[in-house]
């Protein structure tokens, strides 16, 4: 039997993903116009939320449009329906459709904007290149019946917790009694009321990111037979993952910088890439960031990059990496549109289990520019 989803069902569900508290603090992401609570079936996801996306939007009775750009970026001080933005906005209104806008969470987001341009060229040892936070850690030490281990460490691991590196189901177990007595307004699961019970339990150890917490401790209370679950929270000084910006990280084998721009203008599905260096240098080392990027030049250099891939350089900082002996690959803004597929797969994934729910991506061109 499949159900309906509400807009608000599937946001939380994205925002697992791509939570807004990893947008920087300039960044307008979320809700954009219109409800998340109303159910849905038909999801566009799209770069940009212009006329003609909207237009498509219309005629495929779309009820949420989740994009990367936010239609609301800069602040409004009037809605004027005689201009571009005002028909967007009244358009949207009129015909009911959500907006949702995850942005700058998009490119710090684990497996966001960054991570898959990195993973199309096949980057290797892959870091953020603008460290902006920690995910920080804490114990979680849970007691569960013996029978019921296994199984409440399982599902604490699937839902994000004991990673180590590249080692994940991470935990510490020890044998003992525990006690509890059932008082009145109880169903205990073993037991009776007003009785001292005593039974084998198994203490289980292990380590939660912070940004996974609620998800472990609502698989924990799911998994746990007991109506009542004992368990500790402990905060850690470990250092959690590093997120940020941009990705840093280098090619399976050294290419020449022409070499790159051609993998570049196939791997992102760009007509055409503008470039600053040497065509014959050898390049190992890639730094990269979706959208505009020119500002961070001097991280990409201080980082060891060989090449620096962002869209939008402007014509003096161009001068500047190249006085600097950064090479720079320029594939256009545009070039974000390769998380689309991303996202949806995602929203497939975790959102399209017996639901009508219908996701697909804007065909809408919102690439301003025209190449020959």
């Amino acid at each position: 039997m499949t159900e309906t989803k509400t807009a608000q069902e599937v946001i939380r569900e994205f925002e697992k993903w791509s939570p807004k508290h990893l947008a920087f603090d300039w960044d307008n992401v979320g809700l954009q116009i219109g409800t998340l609570n109303k159910p849905i079936e038909n999801v566009m996801v799209t770069l940009d939320v212009l006329e003609n996306v909207v237009d498509e939007a219309i005629e495929k009775n779309v009820d949420l449009i989740i994009a990367h750009h936010p239609v609301l970026f800069v602040k409004l001080s009037e809605i004027n329906f005689d201009t571009p933005k005002g028909r967007v906005i009244r358009k949207l209104i009129q015909h009911d459709i959500t907006v949702y806008a995850a942005h700058t969470n998009l490119d710090v987001a684990k497996g966001g904007v960054n991570d898959v341009m990195a993973e199309a060229l096949n980057l290797e040892n892959v870091k953020p290149l603008l460290s902006s936070q920690q995910d920080d850690l804490v114990k979680l030490t849970v007691f569960v019946p013996e029978e019921h281990a296994d199984a409440l460490r399982n599902a604490v691991s699937n839902a994000g917790a004991g990673h180590i590196g590249n080692y994940s189901h991470c935990t510490y177990q020890l044998s003992g009694e525990g006690t509890f007595k059932p008082l009145e307004g109880t169903n205990p699961y073993i037991g009776s009321k007003g009785e001292l019970e005593m039974v084998k339990e198994k203490r289980i150890e292990t380590i939660v990111p912070k940004s996974k917490l609620k998800d472990v401790l609502k698989a924990m209370e799911e998994a746990h037979p007991y109506e009542e679950v004992a368990y500790d929270l402990y905060p850690l000084l470990n250092e959690g993952e590093t997120l940020g910006a941009g990705r840093i990280g280098r090619l399976p084998e050294p290419v020449s910088l022409e070499e790159l721009c051609r993998l570049v203008k196939e791997k992102y599905s760009v007509p055409t890439v503008r470039f600053v260096g040497e065509n014959t240098k050898p390049v190992k080392k890639v730094a990269l960031l979706g959208g505009s990027g020119e500002k961070f030049i001097h991280q990409a250099k201080r980082s060891g990059a060989d090449v620096y891939i962002t869209g939008d350089l402007t014509f003096h900082l161009a001068q500047d990496a190249k006085e600097m002996g950064l090479s720079i690959i320029d594939p256009g803004h545009h070039v974000e549109k390769i998380i689309c597929q991303k996202v949806k797969d995602y929203l497939e994934k975790h959102c399209n289990q017996d639901s009508r729910l219908n996701i697909m991506i804007s065909e809408a061109n919102t690439e301003p520019f025209e190449f020959i």
